[in-house]
């Protein structure tokens, strides 16, 4: 059996507790590898190799540091297929969903390509006689990311290229449930001309993982995980002194109005509400219909459609490809199976049940079917939760404000659409949701790479999101310099605040 294996100064290193834990194939409910499981001292280990290698990393010039990006960005691309096929054997995803995984990530690359131009800083001559001020940014040290499931390559993206290219190490610590794509990026990284320490992965336990936000050589860590646990890095890690991007948990909305034209706006839930099993923290798992008959017109569009959702293996590709692969454990799937149960039990209108759904072939596969519930209201557990499933929930509300204010009272507020004909309500919204990310006709509105993406409210603790400019932000402090270059020295002592101008 294939043992996944740590990352730790440029090459592949197994823990010398010699404990692993198995990987599962989420289509077959079978091992595919086992995975090593460091110790306390092996994470520790990582942390000083980074350390070790961030004062000559640093110096390295912003285009060096590009070159070796734009060098992995080829490897990517050429080895494509092949971390594809790592997502799907361990995650469940369909091919086609695997790929655009990876296409997101290669975008965020591709902007870290261009460092050399995003740390420029700030010039301004003459502040004052014969004085000049500029600014400098600079990288902060070992930085740490702990990261989910759902997008075992896309996420680590969205960290650690712009840290690595603003001069930063990196320690990463994959998911355990799918952690093979991180630990190849880790090689193709190293085949790219990344110096051996500068970036390291390491599989441990949640209790060991701590150190990458306690210990006092690791200055800033990104995390993206569920709400309780981002609020406990985040206060965690502030405590110690580091700099903190923590991303919780989700429950998008979009409103349906009734002039939205019908059959794009159910295209797009579809592939919103299903897509990649509903595991996807931007999944829009709950429709908010304004008025009872925009609701009904719904539900009989998309009835027949998530009965008939080709749900199988993701490996399968071209017009033999799926529509939605397994969930990504057999641990989620009964959390999942759960929510449904309280769907009903709460009264709910189980409109289409997901429940008892077989592949054949694929019987022990952790499989769960389209779920549509009608008539969901906000006394239900099934609106407050993040299912993370292949579960839509239909809410009715009699008017645009009445929807905007259902939308707004939620706790979480990562991301939130509309679906509308009309221009000025689709401003309202925009102005209005209280969410960081706001799709207009656009199910599932994640910003481009040289945009931030980031939510609101229990969605995100810290100032700052990932990639684009707040990704720079986050993985440099700034230094501003105020330089005087007299023809003769300073005579006289100036006792009071100067003012250069």
């Amino acid at each position: 059996m294939n043992i996944v294996g740590n990352f730790i100064g440029g090459k592949i290193t197994h823990s010398a507790s010699n404990e692993t834990i198995p990987v599962y194939d989420p289509a077959t409910g079978k091992v595919v590898r086992e995975l090593t499981q460091s110790t306390a001292d092996e994470v520790a280990q990582a942390i000083e190799v980074a350390h070790n290698a961030f004062p000559e990393w640093s110096k390295t010039s912003p285009l060096r540091r590009a070159r070796v990006m734009f060098n992995f960005k080829m490897l990517l691309e050429k080895h494509r297929d092949e971390l594809a096929e790592l997502i799907v054997s361990e995650h469940g995803k369909v091919w086609s969903d695997a790929l655009g995984e990876l296409t997101r990530g290669m975008e965020v690359v591709e902007f870290a390509c261009g460092i050399p131009h995003l740390i420029k800083g700030e010039y301004s001559p003459n502040v004052g006689t014969g004085v000049d001020s500029y600014s400098l940014m600079q990288p902060l040290g070992v930085v740490a990311g702990i990261t989910p499931f759902n997008f075992p390559a896309m996420v680590p993206m969205w960290m650690f290229p712009i840290a690595l290219v603003c001069g930063n190490t990196f320690v990463l610590k994959p998911p355990a449930l799918d952690p093979s794509a991180a630990v190849r990026m880790a090689e193709l990284l190293s085949e790219a001309g990344l110096p051996d320490g500068v970036f390291n992965v390491v599989h441990c336990s949640n209790e060991d993982a701590e150190q990458l936000y306690t210990d006092s050589r690791v200055q800033a860590v990104s995390f993206v995980g569920s709400s309780g646990v981002a609020e406990h890095i985040y206060k965690t890690a502030s405590a110690y002194g580091k700099r903190v991007q923590a991303f919780g948990a989700a429950k998008n909305h979009a409103i349906v109005m009734p002039d939205a034209d019908l059959d794009a706006t159910v295209n797009a839930i579809m592939g919103g509400a299903y897509g990649s099993a509903g595991e996807r923290c931007m999944a829009l798992p709950v429709v908010v219909a304004v008025g009872d008959d925009t609701a009904d017109k719904l539900i009989a569009r998309l009835t027949p459609l998530v009965k008939a959702l080709r749900v199988g293996p993701g490996m399968q590709k071209g017009s033999e490809e799926n529509e939605m692969g397994p969930v990504v454990s057999a641990v989620h799937q009964k959390k999942v199976l759960g929510y449904i149960d309280k769907g009903v039990a709460e009264g709910a209108a189980l409109v289409v049940d997901g429940r008892n759904f077989q592949v054949p072939g694929h019987a022990e596969g952790y499989y769960v079917g389209g779920t549509l519930f009608d008539h969901v209201t906000t006394d239900m557990v099934i609106w407050r939760e993040e299912i993370f499933g292949p579960v839509l929930g239909i809410m009715r509300a009699p008017d645009y404000q009445s929807a905007l204010a259902l939308v707004n009272s939620h706790e979480f507020g990562n991301g939130s659409a509309i679906f509308t004909s009309n221009g000025h309500t689709a401003r309202d919204f925009v102005q209005n949701v209280e969410a960081g990310m706001v799709g207009v006709n656009v199910p599932v509105p994640v910003p481009m790479a040289f945009h931030s993406f980031g939510g609101w409210k229990r969605s995100v603790f810290g100032a700052l999101n990932v990639h684009g400019p707040d990704g720079v932000r986050f993985y440099t402090r700034m230094k501003t310099a105020t330089a005087r270059w007299p023809s003769g020295q300073q005579t006289v002592s100036e006792f009071s605040m100067p003012t250069l101008g």
